[in-house]
């Protein structure tokens, strides 16, 4: 029993790193996405408070969508795979 809370506690630690760094990384791909969208729509480079909103309106689209939400299956993927594989194990 020992061993399972220890996989539970192990996993649950690195499946939120994973997360952390994931969301980090998708954030800043999203960033970087509006910033060059929105250079290609302004080349002389505009208005800086314009282009600030711009890239933050993004952001607060991008909290709402469904790819921001996908990265939560960073935890139910592995979990289910683990319960998975528990009941597979114990089913004789």
């Amino acid at each position: 029993m020992i061993g399972f809370i220890r996989l539970a506690v192990l996993g649950v630690a690195g499946m939120t790193v994973m997360y952390f760094l994931l969301s980090i990384y998708s954030r800043s791909v999203e960033r970087e996405r509006l910033e060059k969208e929105w250079d290609e729509r302004h080349p002389g480079g505009g208005d800086a408070e314009a282009r600030d909103a711009y890239i933050e309106r993004g952001m607060q689209e991008y909290e709402r969508s469904l790819r921001h939400k996908l990265i939560w299956l960073v935890y139910v993927l592995p979990t289910l795979a683990v319960l998975l594989l528990i009941y597979l194990t114990n089913r004789t």
